[in-house]
């Protein structure tokens, strides 16, 4: 197939696009081509590469001409944050494509209700990430059942090389990696039982790849796509810290006492990971499409750290 993949330097797309090339697909990697992926790989030489500002072509009303005079035969939007985003690409795809993937988040699901929940579990966001993502959902939802081929891939936390993962306190500061294999104390929020549930970028990129090649199966469908099992932050930390060969070394404190350790941007998307708290089924898209994802969520955090540390 004449694959279009909108943000194909991104996280995802760098896995993807070998992937696909392998395979022998034919791909158009569109990006504002400010960036290279995260790891060139050599595959990356085949693909065809369109340098396309979405957010300056979306203003200016050309944005879905631009992706449907590409001619691909599928689309895979990685980049699409808000609804009539989505609605203008749709309509100008619609009749022109066998195949539209875009990239949602676990996130739709809000608080987790039961863990695990699966993709039948309600859509009661919050936040305006959650909230627009599970708009888009619906909406795509709604236009496959009027014929446009759409199947919505909700990731985990996703990880890989090339930037750090959330870490054990659920937030992006590097530090705590640091002081985890040091032995120093590491102050996790509340009792340290909040979830994470990382994922491999690669096998986000699997799940994409797998969604392409069973398009009967996929179009009209959601798909859960993350590790198997999320982690705590207490277990993620007492892992992290049994990678230097050490015990972790942990206090707790009261989320009201906590936040005042930390800056207000870290304590902010803490507070947006521990409320999350994942706890997602997998089990549909393993038994649809065959998702078979190779790294645990700690496991697909060690492998981010091996290339940036």
């Amino acid at each position: 197939m004449r694959i279009v993949i909108i943000g194909a330097t991104g996280h995802i797309g760098t896995w993807l696009v070998p992937r696909l090339i392998r395979k022998g697909h034919e791909v158009v990697a569109v990006s504002r081509g400010v960036r290279d992926p995260y790891q060139r790989f050599p595959e990356w030489d085949s693909a065809e590469h369109v340098v396309i500002d979405r957010q300056r072509s979306e203003q200016d009303g050309s944005f879905g001409k631009r992706i449907a005079d590409l001619h691909g035969e599928a689309v895979i939007d990685l980049i699409c944050f808000e609804r009539e985003s989505a609605a203008h690409l749709v309509d100008a795809l619609h009749g022109r494509v066998e195949h539209f993937i875009h990239c949602g988040t676990l996130w739709v699901h809000g608080i987790p209700q039961s863990c695990p929940y699966d993709e039948t579990a309600a859509r009661e966001p919050f936040g305006d990430y959650g909230i627009r993502k599970a708009e888009i959902e619906r909406f795509l939802l709604d236009e496959s059942s009027r014929e446009f081929p759409a199947t919505i891939l909700h990731p985990g936390h996703i990880t890989g090389p090339g930037w750090d993962p959330i870490n054990p306190i659920g937030n992006l500061d590097r530090q705590v990696f640091d002081q985890l294999a040091s032995g120093a104390i590491v102050v996790l929020p509340d009792d340290g039982l909040a979830r994470l549930q990382h994922v491999h970028a690669d096998d986000v990129a699997s799940a994409f790849e797998l969604a392409i090649e069973q398009p009967d199966k996929s179009i009209g469908e959601s798909f859960h796509v993350a590790a198997r099992e999320p982690v705590t932050l207490l277990s993620y930390a007492e892992t992290v810290a049994s990678w230097s060969g050490r015990k972790a070394k942990l206090a707790f404190l009261p989320w009201d006492e906590w936040t005042k350790t930390k800056s207000e941007r870290d304590a902010e998307i803490t507070l947006d990971h521990v409320m999350h708290s994942p706890c997602a089924s997998i089990a549909k898209a393993e038994r649809i499409l065959g998702f078979n994802p190779r790294y645990t969520a700690v496991e697909a955090v060690r492998d981010a750290l091996s290339y940036t540390m």
